[in-house]
């Protein structure tokens, strides 16, 4: 974000209810894509002026929530979850690696050891992920809303925005083992847009050493607006 500012873009970050210090942890488990769609809007609502709306994974699916049935500025969907939803990946993954669904109920801080990271840090980071933000991302892990995650398996874009009238930035990462290449290009086909692939990342790409590379490419894309 103090890149982006650095650049002329101002940039905020919002904290989905039930996640960080927010309120409605007691709940979370109630809590739906639509409900944290709501929370975008209310944040973005208190803003100066409309904002770009930039999600990452679940965070994107978020995103297409908005734009199916509200104008929005413009939205950049970063490593997406591909249009047929999370069962998909799940699918792919169990088949790729047991041992990673495996690991999923134990992600949280309480739980995580030295043999969960191992299974785990492949799909979200690269080799070259610093050693300490892989420590200080772990320490902020935190469980999901199950009624959000079964959001997140059924097919995801049951409406599309009116073409054109929100224009759309769909990137991924090379190295993502979670929302791949093709999970991405799929995501952009159904948006009409042509899909960026950056070189050298993971899925956790804005926490990589080479993260510049994926915001250099939002970077020209709004510019480009």
């Amino acid at each position: 974000m103090p890149w982006f500012a650095a650049q002329g873009y101002p940039a905020y970050a919002l904290s989905l209810r039930g996640h960080g210090r927010s309120g409605g942890g007691d709940a979370l488990f109630l809590a739906a894509l639509d409900d944290y769609a709501a929370d975008v809007e209310r944040i973005a609502a208190e803003l100066p002026e409309p904002p770009v709306l930039i999600g990452h994974s679940m965070g994107s699916a978020v995103i297409e929530r908005l734009i199916a049935t509200r104008p929005v500025r413009a939205a950049a969907l970063l490593a997406p979850v591909p249009p047929a939803g999370l069962l998909i990946v799940a699918a792919r993954l169990a088949a790729e690696n047991p041992e990673h669904l495996f690991g999923l109920p134990q992600l949280d801080p309480g739980r995580m050891n030295r043999e969960l990271l191992r299974v785990l840090r492949p799909y979200y980071f690269s080799r070259d992920v610093d050693p300490q933000i892989l420590r200080e991302a772990m320490r902020h892990v935190g469980n999901e809303s199950p009624r959000a995650l079964f959001d997140l398996s059924l097919r995801l874009h049951w409406q599309l925005p009116e073409r054109g009238v929100t224009p759309i930035f769909v990137l991924g990462a090379e190295g993502d083992r979670i929302c791949t290449p093709d999970d991405v290009q799929a995501t952009a086909r159904h948006h009409s847009v042509e899909a960026v692939i950056v070189e050298g990342l993971a899925h956790m790409l804005m926490l990589e050493r080479q993260w510049m590379r994926a915001a250099r490419a939002i970077a020209d894309w709004l510019d480009a607006l």
